[in-house]
């Protein structure tokens, strides 16, 4: 069985047989842990950005998240990765991370929440 949210807003999946109310504490609990990375050039948060594509949480309370960043070139490339599987590790109950960078659907400013638009002022 599973626990799908197709959403731009929301990529979170789970594919997992735990109990609905566990699931949706971790759901609740990896959103706000990937709400306190930040792009160390962008006032606004990974998430609200839209640079998280997929978040999934499996059985085995492993999570398997899918990323992209605003360019190739993005001069955090590197550790921004590493902060998101830090984050997410961080919440109680959550097994092995596994953090990938895709490039394909590339970012757009069009992926980017109300939240983060209001942020960066680009209404």
């Amino acid at each position: 069985m599973s626990d799908t949210a197709e959403i731009k807003a929301n990529p979170m999946e789970t594919l997992s047989a735990l109990p609905p109310e566990e699931t949706e504490r971790l759901t609740t609990e990896i959103i706000a842990g990937l709400k306190t990375v930040f792009d160390p050039e962008i006032p606004a948060d990974i998430y609200e950005l839209g640079l998280i594509y997929k978040v999934e949480i499996k059985d085995d309370r492993s999570v398997d998240v899918l990323m992209t960043l605003t360019t190739p070139n993005c001069p955090a490339a590197g550790e921004l990765p590493t902060m998101v599987e830090n984050a997410v590790a961080s919440v109680p109950g959550v097994g092995v991370v596994d953090v990938k960078v895709v490039w394909e659907p590339a970012w757009s400013p069009e992926r980017m929440s109300d939240e983060a638009r209001l942020v960066l002022n680009m209404w």
